[in-house]
């Protein structure tokens, strides 16, 4: 049997080019070698937009046409949404009766993005939102997760709640690992942030060719370069940052190019829109397929999430079995 490994995200909009180099891209690749899990996690995509869940819908089927452009193959890797598999819920009240608030009051994680969404006073959902990712993770018996430097608290309290389960009741689940790779950081546009929808700073799988164009064409370069004579400094160019995470076969060249005026900001914002462009034709090509046929990407999903809750009540009939409250196995 193949390692298990779980990953996803909260559908809060288009995926850009952050989220492909930072998990996308990694997905695609591990699904050949791992038995994938794919949480689109609406639930949890509710803690910050409880306010419009209307959303949901369209940011929920937009993220699977990105995951389905950018490669994942619903084949080989189990594509479903959060809300359709019930006993995660569950699970989830099972963790919280003996996970404490103070523990999830000091997740370094959950402190940074309450002062990102500026929560003076968090929510319920938003504050137990680690307790509800234990449950995803380990209802799956997800032998690795996927994440950046930033998600690691997460994996932690993820494994110490199962432990906890597995010492109070019966050792039934597994402790997930966290497998960390090396994730570029890409800033956005802007050169001020990390590429954000929020922001308006991003370049998304779905863009057509021309909008990257215009996108990288007003992207912040080097702000002491006026003429194309003038001595830059990469280290400080958003546009080479890109380059050193698409164009790899020609970044030293750029560097040099850049640092000694010989080449201008115009021609080096051209060649990475062409590496851009170039990455992003397969998606589109594929793209094509599925917003063409919307009743596709509804049956991979429906499909997904009926494998999914399989395994979910598998994994729930031993949780209950280990808490000795299958109230009526004996009958079953």
């Amino acid at each position: 049997m193949k390692k298990r490994i779980l990953t996803g995200d909260r559908p809060t909009g288009k995926l850009h080019l952050g989220h492909y180099v930072g998990s996308l891209a990694n997905r695609v690749k591990l699904q050949e070698e791992y038995q994938s899990y794919i949480i689109i996690a609406d639930v949890q995509a509710l803690t910050t937009n409880f306010e419009n869940p209307e959303n949901l819908s369209r940011d929920t089927f937009q993220i699977a046409e990105d995951y389905l452009a950018a490669g994942l193959d619903p084949e080989i890797s189990t594509i479903f949404i959060q809300s359709m598999i019930p006993e995660i819920h569950e699970l989830t009240m099972y963790y919280s009766m003996f996970t404490s608030v103070n523990v999830l009051r000091h997740n370094p994680t959950v402190k940074t993005e309450a002062q990102q969404h500026g929560f003076s006073d968090m929510t319920y959902g938003f504050l137990g939102y680690p307790v509800s990712q234990a449950a995803d993770i380990s209802i799956f018996k997800a032998n690795l997760v996927p994440v950046g430097d930033d998600q690691i608290p997460h994996i932690e309290l993820a494994r110490k709640i199962v432990r906890r389960f597995n010492d109070l009741y019966k050792p039934v689940l597994i402790e997930p690992e966290a497998l960390i790779g090396e994730v570029p950081r890409l800033m956005g546009l802007d050169g001020k942030a990390k590429m954000s929808k929020s922001l308006n700073n991003a370049i998304y799988l779905s863009d057509s060719a021309s909008e990257v164009e215009s996108k990288v064409k007003d992207a912040v370069t080097d702000p002491a370069r006026i003429r194309k004579t003038d001595l830059g400094h990469p280290e400080i160019c958003t546009v080479y940052g890109y380059h050193q995470v698409f164009n790899r076969s020609e970044m030293e060249e750029i560097e040099h190019a850049c640092r000694n005026g010989e080449i201008g900001c115009v021609q080096c914002k051209k060649k990475l829109a062409g590496c851009l462009n170039k990455l992003l034709e397969p998606m589109r090509e594929r793209r094509i397929k599925y917003e063409n046929q919307p009743e596709l990407v509804k049956d991979i999903l429906e499909e997904g999430s009926r494998k999914a809750r399989l395994t979910a009540q598998e994994t729930m009939r031993e949780v209950r079995d280990a808490m000795r409250i299958n109230y009526f196995a004996a009958t079953e």
